[in-house]
């Protein structure tokens, strides 16, 4: 039997760490993804659902729908694969500010949620 050790480099990237890594694509100047699996019925140390804070310029001028439309096509992969959930809040520097930096509650789980 063969055994193969991977590097810290050569370690598959986690769902949160590429999540955040496509995400620099929108030039955010707050960004916070948050793994909210636990809160599910899911195995431990799963990563299917994700809560997403994204305060970015590029967002000025656009509807709501077409920044998680931008949003989705960045993380087209995630969601064709491991991501069950996610939970998208973008906003302009502007309306981050008048929401005085307060991130939305997430609503407890239906399907069975710890």
């Amino acid at each position: 039997m063969e055994v193969l050790f991977l590097s810290p480099s050569e370690a598959p990237m986690s769902v949160q760490a590429s999540i955040e890594a496509k995400l620099q694509a929108l030039e955010p100047s707050m960004l916070l993804v948050e793994n909210e699996s636990h809160k599910h019925h899911v195995p431990p140390n799963s990563e299917t659902h994700f809560k997403v804070t994204l305060v970015s310029e590029r967002f000025g001028g656009m509807l709501p729908v077409k920044r998680h439309q931008q949003i989705y096509a960045l993380l087209a992969d995630e969601l064709a694969g491991p991501v069950h959930a996610l939970a998208l809040h973008p906003y302009t520097p502007e309306e981050w500010a008048a929401r005085g930096g307060e991130r939305p509650d997430s609503p407890n789980c239906r399907g069975g949620g710890r």
